[in-house]
Parts: C-alpha cells; structure tokens; sequence
C-alpha cells in the first residue's frame, strides 16, 4: 500500500463534489472495476465522511496536533481498518486495505483512514492543509521536503502569484 498515494486519495476524495452516483463514477474514472457496485448509499456515506474528515485538514492546516490524532483515531473507531499484505506479486510484496469491505464508500474511507494515519505517524501531523488561495478550500497532503506547499494545485499556485505580482506592479505605479 502506498501510503501517501492514499493520503492524497484522502484529499481528492474531501475535495469531490459527489452529489449523486455519476459524480461518484466520475471520481472512480481509474477504478473502474468498483464502477459494478457502486450504489447510492455509498454517495450518502461519503458525503458523510467528506463533513467528519475535513476537521483533520483543519486542524493540521493551523497545527493543531491533537485534534488530527484525536479526530483520525475517532473516525479509525468508527470505521475499522483491516490491514493485510498483498501478494499478487510475489516480489513486491505491500499492503493494501483488506477488501472486505461490503461496499465502494467502506473501501474508500478504509484506504483514507489507513493513508492519513500511516502519513501522520510518518510525516507528521501537520503534513495536511487547506489551499490558501482566495475563494479556494481544497485540501492537500505536502509532502515537500521542507513542508512548504501551500495551494492545493499548480492552478491555485499561479493564480496566486499573478495576483500578487499585478498587485506588485499596481503599487509600484501609484
């Protein structure tokens, strides 16, 4: 299991907008096996878990250790993880999230929690975010060397920089 790749899976997944079953298909495009058992309990129990995961990048977002251990543990409670290693290649042996999971929604909140929490041990707990461009809310793992990121796309990165480069020149000009 790659952890990170789950972590950010996390992150895509808060930063879905799933109000139905064919944004959910939408968001599996790379997963198109899950597409079969896709239902609309699995569009409620998502948008569920979106509103419960948030808090966790929030409090990374301001540093907050304790509450992203606190919260993450919380939602480990309410949805187990079950952990097994993967053989299907005999050389590369990983984990994966055990698919015993009775639905799509379970899988994907089993991978999130599993990704976050292993992150949050390995990284730490500040390693989540919120983008910090004006009318954006997304979220994002950082995983940069010197914990530096700051926008949750290359997109909101330049955005922000034209801005403050335009407001640069306007003030140089006054």
């Amino acid at each position: 299991m790659d952890f990170i790749r789950y972590a950010e899976s996390a992150a895509a997944l808060l930063n879905a907008d799933m109000p139905d079953v064919d944004a959910l298909l939408d968001h599996l495009s790379r997963r198109e096996w899950l597409h079969p058992t896709v239902v609309e309990d699995d569009v409620d129990a998502l948008q569920g878990f979106q509103s419960a995961l948030r808090p966790v990048f929030e409090a990374s977002d301001r540093g907050d250790v304790g509450a992203v251990v606190s919260t993450i543990n919380a939602l480990l409670i309410e949805h187990p993880v079950t952990p097994m290693i993967s053989d299907h290649d005999p050389d590369d042996l990983h984990m994966h999230v055990a698919n015993r999971a009775a639905s799509v929604s379970e899988l994907l909140i089993s991978e999130s929690l599993m990704g976050l929490a292993n992150l949050v041990c390995d990284l730490g707990a500040t390693r989540l975010g919120i983008c910090q461009a004006v009318k954006c809310d997304h979220v994002f793992v950082d995983t940069s060397p010197n914990q530096s990121r700051r926008y949750c796309s290359e997109r909101c990165s330049s955005r922000a920089n034209v801005a403050a480069y335009r407001a640069r020149q306007k003030a140089a000009a006054s």
